[in-house]
This record gives structure tokens, sequence and C-alpha cells, in this order.
């Protein structure tokens, strides 16, 4: 138990460090009132601040030797990396190459030849009558609309279309 003399004691020295953190408080308010109207005159706002701290965080950081063996791993990989694709690109086009070069590809090609040739014929030939690519192209799309509309009834005359 505490004495009523201690009691007394702690209760003034209690409100002793009251008046002065009280007193502190005011003087840091008004320290930090003057900063204010000092970095005003400067011309330092915030933002300069902030990029200033930023700029020397940012130096900081790339001098410690963590970043710098990351960087040199990181600058190696990549030029693994640069080198598998660029060695996966030739190993492609060479396959690509020997395709085209094989008797499977060149019979597939002829075929395809053989069936554009024939596509020329029946569209541009003569002995059909089937005229220019572009009056084929004409009759193909009017045979289209025709064959939509079959399900249509189409009026024949100018009565039916104004009812």
């Amino acid at each position: 138990m505490i004495s009523e003399e201690e009691k007394e004691e702690l209760k003034t020295e209690l409100a002793k460090l009251e008046d002065e953190i009280s007193t502190l408080r005011q003087v840091l308010a008004a320290k930090e009132k003057h900063l204010v109207e000092i970095k005003q005159k400067l011309g330092i706002s915030l933002m300069n601040e902030l990029k200033q701290n930023f700029s020397k965080s940012w130096h900081d950081m790339q001098t410690t030797s963590a970043y710098k063996k990351t960087h040199e791993t990181l600058s190696h990989a990549g030029q693994k990396a640069t080198a598998a694709i660029s060695n996966v690109g030739t190993a492609i086009s060479k396959k690509f190459g020997d395709m085209r070069n094989s008797p499977t590809f060149k019979s597939f090609e002829e075929k395809v030849e053989t069936t554009v040739t024939n596509l020329k014929t029946r569209v541009g030939g003569t002995g059909h009558g089937g005229g220019s690519f572009e009056e084929v192209l004409s009759s193909t799309a009017h045979a289209s609309a025709q064959s939509s509309l079959a399900g249509t009834r189409v009026p024949e005359s100018e009565e039916e279309l104004q009812c």
C-alpha cells in the first residue's frame, strides 16, 4: 500500500508531467509552424520532398548488393531466354523448309493448284457461257437472294405493294 504522503507526491509529479507535456506540445506546434513558413519561403513543397525522398530511397536500393545480384541474374536469364527463342525460331523455320520440300506437301500443293485451275476454268471458261468473274458473282448473289426469298411471297403488282 501507498501512504498518503506518497500519494500526494505522485499526484504532484503527475500534474508537473502533464504541464511539461502540454508545454512541449505547444513548443512543438510552434516549431512545426515555423518549419512550414521557412519551407514556403524556400519554395519547398510536399511534392518536392516526396520526390527527393523517393529518389534517395531508389538510389540507396540500387546500391545494395541484393539489387545488383538480382539485376545481374535477371539480365543473364533474359539473354538465355532470347537465345533459346531464337533457336526455336530457327528450328521451326528449318522444319517448315523441310516440310515444304517433302513429297506429301508437293502432292498437296499440286492438288490445290489443280483445284484452283479447275475453278478458274469453270468461272471464266467460254464453253459454259459463264461470263466474266463479276457476272458469275452477280448471278450467284442473285441466286442466293432468290433462295432466301423462296419462303416469302413477293408482291406481283404495284397495288399489292401499296397495301
